[in-house]
């Protein structure tokens, strides 16, 4: 297999998939890609720590404010959630209100890769 087979393969992968695969080699070969993932768990750790005692183990992502990259969002919210064109941009129209969840019930490592996507291009981001 060669490199371009792999990087299609990963292209097309869901975001759990990718997850799932870091994960794995992170563990066969005992290195760590925790860094982006650590800062992004911190608030999220603080701000659950402090209202209950236990651990959350889904979490709704809800889109705040787009930013200054409206279409970066746009594209990012269409390849997180499979929608089409005009369906992410009318979810991320809807940022700040109600009906701007991106992803319902994620497990905990799935919710903070979605927030540093996101985040990364321009969004914030709320775990709810």
């Amino acid at each position: 297999m060669n490199k371009e087979e792999i990087i299609k393969a990963i292209e097309e992968m869901t975001v759990a998939e990718l997850a799932d695969l870091v994960k794995e080699l992170e563990d066969k070969f005992g290195v760590s890609a925790a860094a982006p993932v650590a800062v992004a768990a911190a608030p999220v750790g603080g701000a659950s720590s402090g209202s209950e005692d236990e651990e959350k183990s889904s979490f709704d992502i809800l889109l705040k404010e787009i930013g200054d990259k409206k279409l970066q969002v746009i594209k990012t919210v269409k390849e997180i959630t499979g929608l089409g064109l005009k369906e992410a941009k009318n979810l991320v129209d809807k940022a700040g209100s109600p009906e701007s969840v991106v992803k319902k019930d994620a497990n905990k490592e799935d919710a903070e890769q979605i927030k540093a996507k996101l985040e990364e291009a321009g969004a914030t981001v709320e775990l709810k």
